[in-house]
């Protein structure tokens, strides 16, 4: 048998937790109310979607007139961080492992098209081999090797280039 003082702990525990509940469920109640009622935005845009037909064009392109100097994959010249015995950089990635996803759209054009003699490297320009419609395939390509945070990040720096432009 139980003791007086036993059963005066349980009513007291009993009538506890009947106030308890109610405050439990209102409280979750309040915790759903307040949750927005559309999904969040995903931490990086998607990125617009792009011709596959195009992007194969880019990929022949890119195969055919750049993957001698930057890779087969856009992986870039091996020790492309450190100058060669001529002083020039080796080609660096294309792939968004380098700093090519730093530069807006239009100054990646223009380096394909111009190269880059004139500023003291080696990458010769193809403007006259490549029309400006096979220019933008490679870059399509090569963009496509990015992971979505690295291309998310080029996007807004692109972005803000055009804005600086107008």
């Amino acid at each position: 048998m139980k003791s007086s003082e036993d059963k005066t702990s349980m009513e007291v525990e009993f009538k506890m937790a009947i106030h308890l509940i109610p405050l439990l469920l209102a409280g979750g109640l309040v915790l759903v109310a307040c949750q927005p009622s559309t999904p969040p935005a995903p931490a990086t845009p998607a990125r617009p979607s792009v011709d596959p037909a195009l992007l194969a064009r880019g990929q022949a392109l890119f195969t055919q007139h750049c993957a001698a100097c930057h890779g087969d994959r856009a992986q870039g010249a091996f020790g492309w961080e450190r100058p060669g015995a001529d002083g020039k950089y080796p080609a660096p990635p294309l792939d968004g492992s380098a700093h090519a996803w730093h530069h807006p759209y239009e100054q990646l054009k223009q380096t394909i098209q111009e190269g880059t003699l004139k500023l003291g490297g080696s990458m010769p320009a193809w403007k006259g081999k490549l029309t400006e419609a096979d220019t933008e395939a490679v870059i399509a390509w090569f963009q496509s090797t990015w992971p979505d945070p690295i291309y998310a990040a080029w996007a807004d720096i692109d972005r803000r280039s055009r804005a600086d432009r107008k």
